[in-house]
């Protein structure tokens, strides 16, 4: 990654469909909250069209605070990514599974607002 820039992916909104998966290592814009372990090898996510997504908020916090000086590369692990502008639907087999992670959207618990809305 280049000086001066935010290494893991915004919290965002994508108009296709993100799959993606872990193979070793560890993520590090999902690190996890305190014992939920974060995104683990072997793990996948699948965020449909237009639903928002990100890092987690103590990943966040904690990179809006580097002030990244340096360049570096990430040798932590083995990630990949498919994007697709077809809508995925989840099997019932990956609904029903005992390895979901039911409560994933709390991982954005405490991630505060970075832009005003029209409101304000």
């Amino acid at each position: 990654t280049d000086q001066n820039t935010f290494r893991p992916p915004w919290f965002h909104r994508n108009v296709m469909t993100e799959f993606m998966g872990l193979i070793y290592g560890k993520y590090d814009a999902k690190k996890g909250k305190k014992g939920s372990g974060g995104f683990v090898p072997g793990g996948a996510s699948l965020h449909s069209i237009m639903t928002p997504h990100g890092p987690d908020a103590a990943s966040y916090d904690a990179n809006v605070k580097n002030p990244c000086d340096e360049p570096t590369k990430f040798e932590g692990g083995l990630a990949f990514m498919f994007e697709s502008s077809a809508m995925c639907k989840l099997s019932q087999y990956a609904l029903n599974c005992g390895q979901r992670e039911r409560d994933y959207a709390s991982c954005w618990d405490g991630l505060d607002r970075a832009f005003p809305t029209q409101a304000e």
